[in-house]
C-alpha cells in the first residue's frame, strides 16, 4: 500500500526534511542546517526551541471522526475510559478506547462541541480501528463519519506560542483544553478552524484544525511569526523527545492491546464511578487484583541511552522489567525511560540494564521528568 501523506508534504519535501513513516504516514522527523536560520537543524535544536521559544510541528496524520446525532454524547461516553459529562461544551478530554479485556484500542482526544456533535482525534495507525470499533456498537440515531483527510492539524508548543497566535489576531485567553471554532477575521478565506489550548510536549500551546485545502496557507501564516521569533519548524523526532520527557504514554509502547491503562500510570483518565463502558468489568477486575506491573520513569546514572524494548535487571540479576520508551533527554543532557517494571520497585531504586554489551545504571525517579508548563 502506498504511504498516505499530509497535506504539506510538498512543502516538507522542498524543505529537505528527512521523512519516515508514521502509522502509514510518510511524515517529516527533523528539519536541516540552513533551512530557516544559520543554526543547526536537527532533533535536539527543535526541541530546545519549543521549550525556550517556539515551535511548529504538522500533526496532520493524526486521525479524525466527527460523532454526530441524538445520543452521541452518551453513546461515546459509554464507550471512552474518561467521563465527558464532567467537561462543558467547548471543551476537549483525554480519552482511553479499551477493548472487552482492558487493553488500549487507541488514546484520544473527545472535542465536546455538544451533546449531538462530537470530533474524536486519534492516532493515525489506529483511526480505522477505532472507527471500526465505534460503528459496531453505535446506535441507529448517530451518524460517524471518518473524516480522516478532511482537516489538517497544526501544533503549535511553546512559551512563545501566544504571540504567534496574536499576531494572526486570534484570542487565546481560553482555558486549558478549551477550545473555539470558527473564521479567522483576518483570513476569512481559511474558512473555520478549530482551536484548542493543547498538545503534547508539556509546554503552553495550541492544536489548529483547518480545512484539508486550507491547511498550507495557514501554516505559511503561522510560520512567517515563528521564524520571526527564533522558532523552529519541529518534526516528529523532538516530538517524540518532548513527549517522553512529560512521560507522555505513546500507543504502541506505553499502551496498547495487551497493556491496561491501570499498568501504565493512565488511571487517572478512567471513571470507574460514571457507569458502564467498554472494557470497564476488565480494568475493575484488574485493579482490585493488583496490578503485576507499573510504568515508572528511569535516569540514566552513566552515558548510557535508554532505548524501548531493553530489560531491567535488579541486583540479583532478575529481570524486574522492560522498558517502552528511551531516549536522550535534550534538557537534562542525560539518558530517560518509561519502563513497565514489578511494582514493588519503588522511586530512588536502583537497576541495570544491558545496552550493547555493556552494563548502565539507572534510577527510578519521578515523572514528569521536566516541569509541566502546559497550563
Amino acid at each position: 500500500m502506498d504511504q498516505l501523506t499530509s497535506p504539506l508534504h510538498n512543502w516538507h519535501q522542498s524543505a529537505g526534511a528527512k521523512m519516515a513513516d508514521f502509522g502509514g504516514w510518510d511524515m517529516p522527523i527533523e528539519y536541516p542546517q540552513g533551512f530557516h536560520t544559520a543554526q543547526p537543524g536537527g532533533v535536539i535544536a527543535e526541541h530546545t526551541a519549543v521549550r525556550e521559544r517556539v515551535g511548529i510541528f504538522d500533526v496532520s496524520h493524526l486521525g479524525k471522526i466527527e460523532v454526530t446525532g441524538e445520543g452521541a454524547l452518551a453513546f461515546i461516553n459509554a464507550m471512552v475510559t474518561n467521563d465527558l459529562n464532567r467537561i462543558a461544551d467547548g471543551s476537549a478530554q483525554y480519552n482511553l478506547l479499551c477493548g472487552e479485556h482492558g487493553g488500549v484500542i487507541d488514546d484520544l482526544i473527545v472535542y465536546r462541541r455538544s451533546a449531538t456533535d462530537l470530533f474524536l482525534v486519534p492516532n493515525a495507525s489506529n483511526c480505522a480501528a477505532v472507527f471500526a470499533t465505534l460503528s459496531t456498537h453505535k446506535p441507529a440515531a448517530v451518524t460517524l463519519k471518518n473524516a480522516h483527510m478532511n482537516y489538517g492539524v497544526l501544533a503549535l508548543q511553546g512559551p512563545l506560542a501566544t504571540k504567534v497566535m496574536a499576531d494572526l489576531g486570534i484570542d487565546t485567553s481560553f482555558d486549558y483544553m478549551a477550545f473555539s471554532e470558527g473564521v479567522l477575521p483576518s483570513h476569512p478565506e481559511l474558512g473555520s478552524i478549530i482551536i484548542c489550548r493543547t498538545g503534547y510536549t508539556g509546554e503552553y500551546g495550541f492544536e489548529l484544525i483547518p480545512s484539508w485545502e486550507s491547511a498550507p496557507k495557514l501554516w505559511e501564516l503561522l510560520l512567517n511569526s515563528v521564524v520571526a521569533l527564533d522558532g523552529r519548524v519541529c518534526g516528529l523526532g523532538s516530538r517524540d523527545t518532548l513527549r517522553t520527557e512529560m512521560a507522555y504514554p505513546l500507543h504502541g509502547h506505553e499502551l496498547s492491546l495487551e497493556i491496561m491503562p491501570v499498568e501504565a500510570s493512565a488511571g487517572w483518565a478512567i471513571s470507574f464511578d460514571k457507569g458502564d463502558f467498554l472494557g470497564r468489568g476488565a480494568l475493575v477486575a484488574a485493579k482490585e487484583a493488583g496490578v503485576k506491573r507499573r510504568l515508572r520513569g528511569l535516569k540514566s546514572l552513566d552515558r548510557g541511552i535508554p532505548r524501548g524494548g531493553m530489560v531491567l535487571l535488579n541486583a540479583d540479576g532478575q529481570e524486574v522489567g522492560v522498558l517502552t520508551s528511551g531516549t536522550f533527554s535534550p534538557t537534562l543532557k542525560v539518558g530517560i525511560g518509561l519502563a513497565l517494571m514489578d511494582p514493588s520497585i519503588k522511586v530512588g531504586d536502583q537497576l541495570t540494564l544491558d545496552i550493547r554489551g555493556r552494563v548502565s545504571t539507572v534510577e527510578v525517579v519521578q515523572t514528569p521528568f521536566v516541569p509541566s508548563h502546559v497550563r
